[in-house]
């Protein structure tokens, strides 16, 4: 299992193995590097925030996955999980977990694991 802390920017180990095909996602920060690359991609929206867990793969993929979103806030606690199994083409980004929540005043931690042809990666993340 890689577990992997901190912030790349997701295009730039894929564009290399794919000779520099063009891929954005809009905010998103890669987690873990490699076959198999695992995002927390945050857009903030008006009052509220976009929070998508994304995998990128070089080579066609199928597996599971878990994403966890916990709150803390001025109006309370939340804790929402998402999760099942998922298919992902090649050099392309699949969202696995989406969620819009309000941004005033909370802080959220986010979790998505995978698990994809024999391998297995964590991303991990603090908003707001």
């Amino acid at each position: 299992m890689t577990r992997i802390k901190g912030l790349a920017a997701l295009a730039l180990p894929v564009l290399a193995g794919l000779g520099g095909t063009a891929l954005a996602i809009d905010a998103g920060v890669a987690q873990t590097q490699g076959p198999l690359t695992c995002a927390i991609d945050v857009n903030p929206k008006n009052q509220m925030v976009e929070i998508e867990g994304v995998v990128l793969a070089d080579t066609s993929i199928s597996g599971s996955y878990s994403f966890e979103v916990k709150s803390r806030g001025p109006s309370g606690n939340s804790n929402i999980r998402q999760g099942g199994g998922f298919t992902a083409e090649a050099g392309k980004p699949a969202t696995l977990g989406k969620v819009m929540l309000g941004s005033a005043g909370a802080s959220y931690d986010v979790k998505l694991d995978i698990d994809a042809n024999g391998e297995s990666v964590t991303c991990d993340q603090r908003v707001g």
